[in-house]
């Protein structure tokens, strides 16, 4: 029998279940409200919950306190290191960290060469429509990070000023510089962490960044910044899975049993110095 799932959507249908037989696996179809009748073909939308060890493959760059760095010896540490530990305990998974550069690092996801991305990646509508997203895990809003004896003053004084600032190139920081102070003043650097060590070495003048990164960096350099003021406000943080994924039901189921169990919020102050927030 050829059962077709329901709904509004075009979906895939089931092959032809033998009788007596197992019936071959049904093609995915994560859009379909209603589960098709042959009894291989996991109903769309819920999650498997014990993926059988499955090695998870997350990309890193471990220059992004305080979702991924190394520590003196070495090791790779921070929130998602902790996270990923987390939900594979819930789904029966085991986590492998492998390096990535940020340039490549939306194209390689989309290739399928990561299981998910994550490393503090803000959600937005271009990266949406070309990757499959998870439950928000975090709110946050965009700072203007500043030596400890400095005074920039607010974002007025900032804008009528000539000092410039500091970011990294392809990401939220970067659009919310050009847009605060026009492309001219905004220095964009390739990886995470070098807008920070120029603002220590007096290259540059401001960087804005994350408020949870910006939390992390000055936790690793105490007394030497301070955040001067907010830029933004209700932005939030999600994991990105390659296009129709069969991990991102599962993840989200693992993350919720998270927010549920005091587990998510336990890692979120741990390294975010703040709970988390679901939605």
């Amino acid at each position: 029998m050829l059962a077709a799932c329901g709904g509004p959507t075009e979906c895939p249908e089931c092959p032809a279940c033998p009788e007596g037989g197992e019936c071959p696996p049904c093609p995915e179809a994560p859009e379909c409200p209603e589960a098709p009748e042959c009894p291989e073909c996991a109903e769309p939308g819920v999650p498997l919950t014990d993926l059988g060890g499955r090695e998870i493959v997350i990309p890193v760059d471990n220059a992004y306190p305080p979702f991924t760095y190394l520590d003196e010896s070495g090791e790779g540490i921070g929130f998602d290191y902790d996270f990923w530990n987390e939900v594979c305990n819930k789904l029966n998974c085991t986590p492998v960290f492998k390096e990535c550069a940020w340039d490549s690092y939306f194209e390689a996801l989309a290739a399928g060469e990561y299981d998910v991305g994550q490393g503090g990646i803000t959600l937005t509508l271009p990266r949406s429509l070309n990757l499959d997203t998870s439950m928000p895990y975090v709110e946050y809003g965009q700072v203007i990070l500043v030596r400890a004896d400095d005074e920039i003053g607010d974002e007025d004084a900032l804008v009528a000023s000539d000092l410039n600032i500091a970011t990294q190139m392809g990401t939220t920081n970067e659009i919310a510089a050009i847009k605060l102070v026009g492309e001219d003043r905004v220095v964009s650097f390739e990886e995470y962490d070098m807008p920070v060590v120029a603002l220590l070495a007096g290259d540059v003048d401001t960087v804005i960044i994350d408020e949870v990164a910006a939390i992390g960096f000055m936790g690793e350099h105490p007394g030497e910044m301070k955040v001067a003021f907010s830029v933004t406000g209700g932005e939030l943080l999600t994991i990105y899975f390659p296009p129709l994924s069969d991990l991102r039901t599962s993840i989200n189921w693992a993350m919720q049993q998270m927010f549920a169990d005091g587990s998510m919020d336990e890692i979120c102050e741990t390294w975010l110095l703040r709970p988390c927030t679901p939605e």
